[in-house]
């Protein structure tokens, strides 16, 4: 399966100066396949060190000096490594802490080699408060699942995606080919975006096998708790894990969780999922100013999940239930919420770490709740999802009076329009917010 992330890679591969690169993301999302498929279609050789399958590379990272590191690969592994001919790609980096502290030294003393490192679980010695990070030494680019952009190219309809990249308001997709789409969406709700799963259905169409798979993912994840928290934490991680599905689009609060639990022992979980790249935290903004993060209300926090299709198998979801009911409906709203979150994060900058907002009013008799908030060109953008044709979206109408903004958006089932002030998006048109706002937002 063809991944958008290639051509990333690829202006990567392509600069006169070119830094090493460490490739970021979750457990099983696809990070080895795509290294290995980029190294083999755009370099003469590649040699890849696995630290977790061959843990006697490690010693060859006793010494920090690239020329003294690539003799020692090079003589072991039988095989020339040369500069601009071949990428070394470091997998399971995060097993060998020397590898990453040497990649500064590839930067300064061998640029001209092209050097990957990448971990499943490599946030928690980046994080680590005794590592010591090179930084300014080393670039970062980040891996999700499968978008449904990506998801419509691999299933054979990339037609679709050139139709939805060059649809307006003036130039609109037909009825025909929007329900068509919407089956298409309702599919990736099922099956999700990763990329086992999906080889699975689209080589075999069993949806109980591609089910089977998602299960036995998830029962890798919970496996994952023991290599990087105590018999301790690992309770309240597992704790945590097991309450995701209800708690998407919730306010995250510790005592409803565990009122048992102190919230510092709940918190610490949290944030192991989170280097974990299981969840992606939604922080409340007040969204008066740029960056959105700077703020943020970190006491007030939602979630989403890493993937819609696990969401959907963790949460039992029937589905023959998904694929007929309407989607922004289902599990009161937390399935769609959980979609169009992850789809924000999926068409984000690859190179930076990605953030979730959403935009809380509090007031005694004016209370409001924006889903999502975004920035485009400097513009501060609300998002609401709303289910059903409903056209009563009075939160984000006071966001809009309040912050003086010309344009929000709507998600829904419904077909692209807008009424001056709120563009209706349909849901499988996410990957198209930054070009229609761009558009119609002026």
């Amino acid at each position: 399966m063809k991944r958008e992330i290639e051509s990333d890679l690829l202006t990567w591969k392509n600069r006169r100066e070119h830094w090493p690169l460490l490739l970021r993301g979750a457990r099983q999302v696809g990070k080895s396949f795509v290294i290995e498929q980029f190294g083999k279609n755009h370099f003469k050789n590649l040699a890849t060190v696995n630290f977790e399958l061959e843990p006697e590379y490690m010693a060859c990272f006793i010494s920090l000096h690239p020329s003294e590191i690539i003799q020692a690969i090079s003589l072991m592994k039988k095989q020339p490594i040369i500069p601009g001919e071949t990428l070394l790609f470091l997998d399971e980096i995060q097993e060998c802490p020397n590898a990453i502290k040497a990649l500064r030294y590839f930067k300064e003393q061998m640029p001209e080699l092209h050097v990957i490192g990448a971990g499943s679980l490599l946030e928690f010695t980046l994080n680590d408060a005794d590592f010591r990070m090179p930084v300014g030494r080393i670039q970062f680019i980040y891996l999700k699942p499968l978008s449904f952009r990506e998801y419509l190219t691999a299933s054979g309809n990339g037609e679709l995606v050139n139709l939805l990249a060059s649809a307006t308001l003036e130039n609109k997709i037909s009825e025909p080919i929007h329900q068509h789409l919407l089956k298409l969406l309702r599919e990736y709700f099922v099956l999700g975006g990763m990329p086992e799963v999906l080889k699975n259905y689209l080589e075999e169409s069993n949806l109980t096998q591609s089910q089977n798979i998602q299960t036995a993912l998830l029962s890798t994840y919970r496996k994952d708790f023991g290599k990087y928290a105590s018999r301790t934490n690992h309770k309240y991680l597992q704790q945590l894990f097991e309450k995701i599905p209800v708690l998407i689009g919730q306010r995250v609060k510790y005592s409803k969780i565990d009122p048992e639990a102190r919230s510092r022992e709940l918190k610490t979980a949290f944030e192991n999922l989170k280097y974990a790249g299981l969840i992606y935290p939604i922080y409340a903004t007040t969204a008066s100013g740029l960056p959105l993060i700077s703020l943020i209300n970190e006491k007030k926090i939602k979630m989403i999940f890493l993937d819609v299709g696990l969401i959907k198998r963790a949460s039992d979801l029937d589905i023959n239930l998904l694929l007929q009911e309407d989607l922004l409906l289902m599990n009161n709203g937390a399935v769609a919420e959980q979609f169009v979150g992850q789809e924000l994060l999926a068409y984000s900058n690859r190179y930076e770490e990605s953030h979730l907002f959403f935009w809380e009013r509090d007031k005694p008799n004016s209370t409001a709740e924006v889903d999502f908030v975004i920035t485009v060109d400097s513009r501060i953008i609300p998002i609401e999802v709303k289910a059903g044709t409903s056209r009563k979206l009075k939160s984000l109408q006071m966001f809009m009076e309040e912050k003086k903004s010309k344009i929000a958006l709507r998600i829904s089932q419904l077909p692209l329009e807008f009424d001056g002030k709120i563009l209706s998006i349909p849901l499988y048109m996410i990957s198209e917010i930054e070009r229609l706002v761009k558009i119609y937002g002026q």
